[in-house]
């Protein structure tokens, strides 16, 4: 709120005036352009809260031995009674992935456990993960959504045509449990906080 208070001529008076007018036309502008950005980060980080039911998806697949049958896509539902674990990311072969997805394979039996689902899902080929998944051992799968229809159910497409790098994990109840809009592949204090809740989604 812009309080003014002043003695002077007319003309002084009518300066001032002009000069208030110009800072508060300034102040709403800058408002308007933050409540523009407001609403494009609102779209940007969409998608499930914790404790709402996580949407559903059928996806290709491919993991380190080979391309998943064409007639066996994954599908959530099937794993409905354990937890789940949804890792969007950008792209197989690149620093940031790489180092995300090295940490979960080398940590998997303390990020996860043997009874959790993890999967990654990018819109890179199905060789292409087969080949990256072989290159990094990993011990889960990778989905392939081409046209980022399931990262847009999660709140996690982007313009590039490539997902942004959020975590979902969701309970044994089909809901989501615990969400990262903006995981740090580089950040130790992001696996941690997903362990955790990995860990809380498994205990119930």
């Amino acid at each position: 709120m812009i309080s003014l208070s002043f003695r002077g001529s007319t003309l002084m008076r009518l300066h001032v005036l002009g000069l208030a007018g110009c800072l508060l036309a300034a102040h709403v502008s800058a408002l308007s352009a933050q409540d523009a950005a407001g609403v494009s980060r609102a779209i940007v980080v969409g998608g499930p809260r914790e404790g709402t039911t996580a949407p559903e998806f059928s996806l290709p697949w491919a993991n380190r031995e080979a391309v998943g049958p064409t007639d066996a896509p994954y599908e959530l539902w099937r794993d409905r009674g354990k937890t789940v674990v949804l890792a969007f990311y950008p792209s197989d072969f690149t620093k940031g992935c790489t180092a995300q997805m090295q940490t979960f394979a080398d940590q998997y039996d303390t990020l996860f456990g043997s009874d959790v689902v993890v999967v990654g899902i990018n819109a890179d080929s199905l060789e292409t993960h087969r080949r990256f998944a072989a290159s990094l051992d990993l011990p889960f799968r990778l989905l392939t959504d081409p046209d980022q229809d399931v990262a847009r159910k999660y709140g996690s497409s982007s313009d590039s045509g490539r997902p942004r790098r959020t975590v979902f994990v969701i309970g044994p109840d089909g809901r989501v449990k615990y969400r990262n809009l903006q995981f740090n592949a580089l950040d130790p204090r992001d696996y941690s906080e997903l362990g955790s809740a990995v860990q809380a989604a498994r205990d119930g």
